[in-house]
């Protein structure tokens, strides 16, 4: 593991000081815990993305039968 220092506006500092005393972490649990989630999501996000980028290069778009299908599932009506 290693370590790392980080400036936190003394509002955010406060907040995390009582969620740490509430739920009985430290604030170095919850700290960890939060960019884990925040780098997991990101990380999934642009992963996604990078998908959705590949399949509109290769050409791979939803057909108009399938648009109609989704619309007539969902009740989308555009207009």
């Amino acid at each position: 593991m290693t370590s790392m220092s980080m400036r936190l506006p003394a509002e955010l500092a406060n907040q995390l000081r009582a969620l740490a005393e509430a739920t009985g972490r430290t604030k170095s649990f919850l700290a960890v815990q939060a960019i884990q989630d925040f780098v997991e999501r990101e990380a999934w996000q642009v992963a996604e993305i990078k998908k959705g980028l590949a399949e509109a290069d290769a050409g791979d778009f939803a057909t108009d039968a399938e648009n109609a299908a989704l619309n007539a599932k969902w009740g989308y009506r555009a207009g």
